[in-house]
């Protein structure tokens, strides 16, 4: 969020001037990106740290009456820490800008929270003054050469700790052997909870950053434990699907004849899609708190699952940021309903027979009266 003094004329005009001589901080640190997902893999970036940013942005901006000013405030209807930025110039003209760092939950992990602060201090900072402190994630990889085919298929063979480093990674500091062993059982309970694929690879991804807090022998533990999970569900999930092919077999044979020339066809999951019946959801109130604006959120159980498709839109409900943010955050879906006590399923289809994609008839009238 953007805000500023009445007049900006002065401040902009010094702005300007700073900007014609601001460069952009040598990027000396890089991070990765781990994925979830085991065919993904980790994406790689360059930063400039913000001690870098604020050498520069203040020598620049001190020489024309430009100071900057950075505080943090709870707000207590959001439950966010919030940060903000100043630009204060000599005139007594501001600009400045609101950036949400992390959930007041943060705060009883204080390492975390400095973690989120300092980030959200480095981007905030640069982008009020107009500079760039990190690579470009949108933009397209390089092509791999031969060469590094072979460099890469030769490094995989070499011994562990033995292969070669070429790029420095940012890696958070590791806890101590106490701590790590109380994130280790943690974790471990967090991981019984979990039903799904989907859910195991929300949760992998909330979590990751934590559990490579851990030290060398607890990650290994948690590392295991996702792994037998996942197979355990993908060892059910084949199961499954055998055995509704093994049935769909048995139907098929029973209800064939010799004389018949018609094939009946397999019945397919049919899932509609409407941008308006969205927006119509989305201008609602949250089902939870009466709050707006809200996002559309599809229930995921309402349908079978699909590969990289949703569920049909008319089992759409309205959720606030706050609790959207929730629900993917506790990972399984139909027992955060059931601690809410709301029926989402009733209240889509309620939602669907009154969108305006439908023309208003008696019939529909009665529909949505048997429904409520």
């Amino acid at each position: 969020m953007h805000r500023s003094s009445e007049t900006i004329g002065v401040i902009a005009a010094a702005l300007a001037k700073a900007q014609a001589e601001l460069v952009n901080p040598e990027k000396t640190l890089t991070a990765t990106i781990s994925s979830p997902f085991p065919r993904e893999q980790a994406k790689t970036f360059r930063y400039a740290s913000l001690a870098n940013g604020l050498d520069i942005i203040r020598k620049n901006l001190g020489a024309h009456e430009i100071a900057t000013i950075q505080t943090t405030a709870i707000d207590q209807e959001a439950g966010l820490i919030n940060l903000t930025t100043l630009l204060a110039h000599a005139s007594g003209e501001w600009i400045s800008s609101i950036w949400p760092v992390c959930t007041v939950s943060e705060t009883a992990t204080p390492h975390r929270m400095g973690a989120a602060l300092t980030y959200a201090r480095r981007y905030a900072l640069f982008a009020l003054v107009g500079l760039a402190g990190e690579d470009d994630l949108d933009a397209p990889e390089p092509p791999v050469t031969n060469t590094d085919r072979v460099h890469s298929k030769s490094s995989q063979w070499l011994p562990e700790g033995k292969q070669k480093q070429n790029k420095i990674i940012h890696k958070p500091l590791e806890l101590s052997r106490d701590s790590s062993a109380q994130l280790r059982d943690q974790l471990l309970a967090e991981l019984k909870d979990i039903v799904g694929e989907d859910a195991l690879a929300i949760w992998a991804h909330r979590r990751m950053k934590d559990k490579n807090t851990l030290n060398t022998d607890d990650a290994g533990i948690v590392d295991t434990a996702c792994r037998k999970l996942l197979q355990t569900y993908q060892v059910v999930e084949q199961e499954n699907c055998s055995s509704q092919r093994h049935n769909e077999n048995i139907v098929e044979s029973t209800q064939a004849s010799p004389s018949s020339s018609s094939v009946t066809p397999r019945t397919k999951t049919v899932r509609q899609r409407s941008k308006a019946h969205l927006a119509f959801v989305a201008a609602q109130p949250c089902l939870i708190c009466r709050r707006t604006p809200c996002d559309a959120h599809h229930v995921r159980f309402a349908q079978p699952k699909a590969l990289g498709r949703k569920v049909s839109d008319e089992y759409t409900v309205p959720l606030c940021r706050q609790h959207h943010d929730e629900l993917h955050r506790h990972g399984n879906e139909a027992s955060w309903w059931t601690n809410v006590n709301i029926d989402p399923l009733l209240n889509a289809r309620d939602f669907w027979a009154n969108s305006p994609i439908h023309p208003k008839t008696p019939q529909n009238t009665e529909s949505v009266n048997e429904i409520r």
